[in-house]
């Protein structure tokens, strides 16, 4: 019996991985999608889309986003309007020709996001005569249907359903002036959430553009508490000048992520400071619901969230990242020695180091203890399954 149980949870664990989707890749396979396609990265919709469980995406041909497109819209109005083409339900082609009574309505991104104020962001699906099917934002001005359903793009019930439609989705709600997060003076925010000690290095430091500029392709600011960098301050000091600027940049990922998008994505992270050979990059590794930026140097912890809105996110954290380009690598783990040796080693020793920042893994590019990391652990679970079964 307890065999049993333990197949059945492996399989329901192999299942669950096979089931993730990526909005990106399944695009990528139809090159008329690849505008859209582009405009979901770079808006950062993708991530939303890949870390939903039950989704529906409505895609539209390069030649309707090319009418997007002619209507210069700042990018932040593009990403509502192209909320509004991703639905919070699952909608498969056979679902959509058997709709209850005929016409249903379902909440958009843009609705559930809360960007939207209302009822703007539900869209009226109707299954009309002839098999059409129809969409419209509810706040419409027009008793026709904006778009209609083309074909399936790809299903994987009741996970995730793209399917093509004819036209754009837009409503006056999403089309509004938003103010652009440029508008931002990201010094002065940082500053009222808690960040002032790492704001004012910023400042003085003159890296306040490298930052703001970041700010409208997505920014993610992992910021050290102000009692924590005032006991690196004397480390600090001992930097060369693009030493400094290089330590700041290295706190800044040139990506927005939200604390979800952070807890399921493990793995390496560029940042503003990464440019040719010199990589300044660190590990996102979950730990339960922490989430830890383990370096070459240091492990910190994310300790809170101080501002969480797309484009921009800033995390508290409790420890200085420290870029192995700048501080010392912390030391291999040492294997075992003889007695001999841990003598002249203690008389070698010059005494304990100043430094108290808790040394980061030493290879953190191994993923293959995570779970399905590479399949580590669910490749050893099914041999050891299989073995016991012969």
């Amino acid at each position: 019996m307890e065999l049993r149980i333990l197949i059945l949870a492996v399989v329901f664990l192999f299942t669950t991985a096979t089931n993730a989707h990526n909005i990106t890749r399944i695009l990528a396979k139809h090159p008329d999608f690849s505008t859209f396609n582009h405009y979901l990265t770079t808006t950062h919709l993708a991530a939303e889309i890949n870390r939903r469980r039950t989704i529906t995406v409505c895609a539209v041909d390069n030649a309707a986003m090319n009418d997007l497109l002619a209507k210069h819209y700042s990018l932040y109005t593009v990403k509502n309007i192209l909320s509004l083409h991703i639905f919070a339900d699952y909608f498969g082609a056979k679902k959509l020709h058997q709709i209850t009574k005929g016409s249903t309505t379902t909440s958009s991104l843009f609705q559930a996001t809360g960007e939207a104020a209302g009822t703007s962001g539900y869209i009226n699906i109707t299954d009309m005569k002839g098999g059409k099917v129809g969409f419209s934002p509810v706040d419409s001005d027009s008793d026709q249907p904006m778009a209609t359903y083309v074909k399936s793009v790809e299903e994987m019930p009741y996970n995730i359903s793209v399917i093509q439609i004819s036209n754009i989705l837009t409503s006056p709600e999403a089309e509004a002036p938003t103010a652009g997060p440029t508008d931002l003076n990201l010094t002065s925010l940082l500053a009222k959430q808690g960040c002032e000690a790492f704001s004012d290095l910023i400042t003085a430091q003159n890296a306040e553009d490298t930052f703001a500029q970041s700010v409208e392709g997505g920014l993610t600011i992992f910021c050290p508490s102000d009692q924590t960098l005032k006991s690196f301050m004397p480390r600090y000091k001992n930097l060369t000048a693009d030493g400094k600027t290089s330590l700041l940049l290295y706190h800044g990922v040139p990506v927005y992520n939200s604390l979800g998008m952070l807890r399921s994505s493990n793995g390496l992270m560029n940042t503003l400071a990464t440019e040719g050979a010199n990589k300044f990059d660190f590990t996102v590794q979950n730990d339960g619901e922490d989430v830890k930026l383990q370096t070459k140097v240091v492990t910190a912890t994310i300790k809170g969230t101080l501002i969480d809105e797309d484009p921009l996110a800033v995390y508290k954290i409790d420890k200085v990242l420290l870029p192995r380009e700048l501080f010392k690598a912390a030391p291999a783990a040492p294997g075992p020695k003889s007695a001999r040796s841990r003598a002249r080693d203690e008389a070698d020793s010059p005494g304990p180091a100043a430094d108290d920042e808790a040394p980061a893994d030493e290879d953190s590019s191994n993923d293959g203890g995570r779970i399905f990391g590479g399949g580590g652990i669910l490749a050893l679970s099914v041999s050891l399954i299989l073995g016991l079964l012969v």
